[in-house]
C-alpha cells in the first residue's frame, strides 16, 4: 500500500550484509540469520547454547555511537529497558559488550514486525481492538514508570509466536528522572513524522505522556483503515494536515471507533484523552482483560526449569546445588561491568543492574538469612530452587521486588547478586526499602577474610 511505505525511518543501507555474524558470541550464543539492520546497528535471531531458548541479539557499532555523540542514548535505552517487565514489552535478558560492539540480548518475537502484516491488509475491527488494547496496556504501564516511548509505530511493533503484541526499540525513550524540565515538558524534538503528535512540530515542550497517545491514535486508525490518516507526497504538506488534524476515517468505521479516534486524534494535547480514559472507553473495554503483572518486575533466572539444577558441571561442591561460575560469569564481576564500561576500550563486559557480594557463609545461612530479613520487613517470599534464588515482593501496592540469587565461584566462597525492579533509580522508593531497611541487616553476611 503506498500510502504506508513512507511510513518508517529510511534505514541506511550497510556496506555488506552478511548472512550471520561472529558464529558464537561469547561461548553463550550462537548466532543465526540477520532479521535487520539500521543506521548503527544490526538485529540477529541466536540461540543460546545451553538453553538451546531463541533470542534476538541486536549488535551495536561502539565506534558510530561514539563518534555520533550517541553513547547517552544508549545507557538511557539500557536502564529504560531494565525498568520494564511487561508481557507486550521486548524484555532485554543482558547487555554484553567488546572491543568493537555492544550486544543487547533480547526476547525473540518470532512472529515479526505488525507493519509486515498492515502492509499487506487492513486488520478487522475486532483485530484491530485487541493490538490496540495490548498496545495501551503496555503504553500505559512505561508511564507509570516514568518512561515515554515517543517513537511508537508498526515496525516497532513486534508478534510472538502466539500473535501478540510486543512493544520494542526505547532509543528515543524519554525518562520523568532526567529529562523534564522545570516547565514538566520535554523539549527534544524526535518521532517519525507521519506519527508526531502537532505540538512537537510547535516546538514549544510536550508531555511525553500525550504525544505517545496520539503515535497510538494513529497505529489504531492504519489498522483499521490500511493507510495513514495524515499523508502527502510532500512532509511540509504532512506537517499541515497533522497540525490541522485534518483527517477522514473510512466508511465502515462504527461509531464506537469513529469517536475514540476523534478523541486520541485531538490536535489539543489539554484535551486529548488519557490513558486511563482510553481503558474506560465503551469500544475499548469490548472483550477487554486487564494484564497483571506486578510481580513480574524481575523473574527468576531458573523459573523455566522444571528440574532441579544438577551438579555435573554447572553446579557446585556440597550437594547445594548452586551453579558454578564459569569464565564468563567472572568476567562480569569485573570494574568494567558498569555501563560506562561499554564505551571503553578492553576486553568483553556485561552490563546489569543491582549489587553483587561475596561471602563464606553457606548458601542455606545466606538465603535463610535473606528469608528472615523479609519476612520481618512484612514482605512476602517466594523461594525457587531451594539455596539458588529467593524472590521477595512487598511494599506499597506491592511495588517492591527483589531477586536474590546465588552461585558458587570456589568452594569455599559464594557470589551473591541481589536486584531490585527499580535498582537504577537512586531516589526511588524500592531503592530506599533495600537500601534502607534490608540491605544493613544483611551486610554481616558478607565479608571475605
Amino acid at each position: 500500500m503506498p500510502a504506508l511505505e513512507n511510513a518508517g525511518t529510511p534505514a541506511t543501507t550497510p556496506a555488506t550484509t552478511p548472512a550471520t555474524a561472529e558464529k558464537t558470541l561469547f561461548g553463550k550464543y550462537e548466532v543465526g540469520r540477520l532479521l535487520g539492520y539500521g543506521a548503527f546497528a544490526k538485529v540477529y535471531h541466536a540461540r543460546e547454547i545451553h538453553t538451546e531458548h531463541s533470542v534476538a541479539i541486536k549488535a551495536i557499532n561502539k565506534t558510530f555511537i561514539v563518534k555520533g555523540g550517541l553513547a547517552a542514548n544508549v545507557k538511557r535505552e539500557i536502564s529504560i529497558m531494565r525498568r520494564l517487565r511487561h508481557p507486550n514489552i521486548v524484555r532485554l535478558f543482558e547487555v554484553l559488550a567488546n572491543k568493537k560492539k555492544i550486544y543487547f540480548v533480547l526476547e525473540f518475537a518470532k512472529g515479526g514486525e505488525l507493519f509486515a502484516k498492515i502492509s499487506k491488509s487492513r486488520f478487522s475491527e475486532n483485530l484491530s481492538r485487541r493490538y490496540f488494547q495490548q498496545l495501551i496496556s503496555a503504553v500505559g504501564y512505561c508511564h507509570s514508570r516514568g518512561v515515554y516511548h515517543r517513537d511508537l509505530k508498526p515496525e516497532n511493533l513486534l508478534l510472538d509466536e502466539n500473535w501478540n503484541l510486543k512493544v520494542t526499540d526505547f532509543g528515543l525513550s524519554a525518562l520523568t528522572d532526567d529529562q523534564v524540565r522545570q516547565d514538566g515538558l520535554l523539549h527534544t524534538l524526535c518521532g517519525t513524522p507521519a506519527y508526531v503528535a502537532p505540538e512537537i512540530l510547535s516546538k514549544k515542550g510536550y508531555d511525553g505522556a500525550k504525544v505517545d497517545i496520539w503515535s497510538c491514535g494513529i497505529i489504531l486508525f492504519v489498522l483499521n483503515a490500511g493507510y495513514l490518516p495524515f499523508n502527502d507526497p510532500n512532509l511540509m504538506g504532512m506537517y499541515r494536515k497533522i497540525y490541522k488534524g485534518d483527517f477522514r476515517v473510512p466508511k465502515w468505521t462504527s461509531p464506537g471507533l469513529k469517536h475514540l479516534l476523534s478523541r486520541l486524534l485531538d490536535t489539543n494535547p489539554a484535551t486529548r484523552i488519557s490513558v486511563d480514559d482510553v481503558i474506560n472507553d465503551p469500544w475499548f473495554r469490548v472483550d477487554y482483560k486487564q494484564v497483571q503483572f506486578h510481580e513480574e518486575y524481575l523473574e527468576l533466572k531458573y523459573d523455566d526449569d522444571d528440574d532441579d539444577v544438577s551438579n555435573d558441571g554447572d553446579g557446585g561442591g556440597g550437594g547445594d546445588n548452586l551453579k558454578m561460575m564459569n569464565a564468563f560469569d567472572i568476567i562480569s564481576l569485573s570494574p568494567g561491568y558498569n555501563l560506562g564500561g561499554l564505551f571503553e576500550e578492553g576486553g568483553a563486559t556485561s552490563a546489569s543492574a543491582g549489587e553483587r557480594f561475596l561471602s563464606r557463609e553457606s548458601p542455606e545461612r545466606v538465603v535463610g538469612r535473606v528469608v528472615e530479613v523479609a519476612e520481618r520487613e512484612g514482605m512476602t517470599v517466594v523461594r525457587k530452587k531451594e539455596w539458588c534464588c529467593v524472590k521477595v515482593v512487598g511494599g506499597y501496592n506491592c511495588n517492591f521486588v527483589m531477586m536474590v540469587e546465588l552461585k558458587r565461584l570456589t568452594e569455599e566462597i559464594v557470589v551473591v547478586e541481589v536486584r531490585t525492579a527499580e535498582s537504577d533509580v537512586r531516589a526511588g522508593p524500592t531503592h530506599r526499602i533495600w537500601k534502607d531497611k534490608i540491605r544493613p541487616q544483611l551486610m554481616s553476611l558478607f565479608h571475605v577474610s
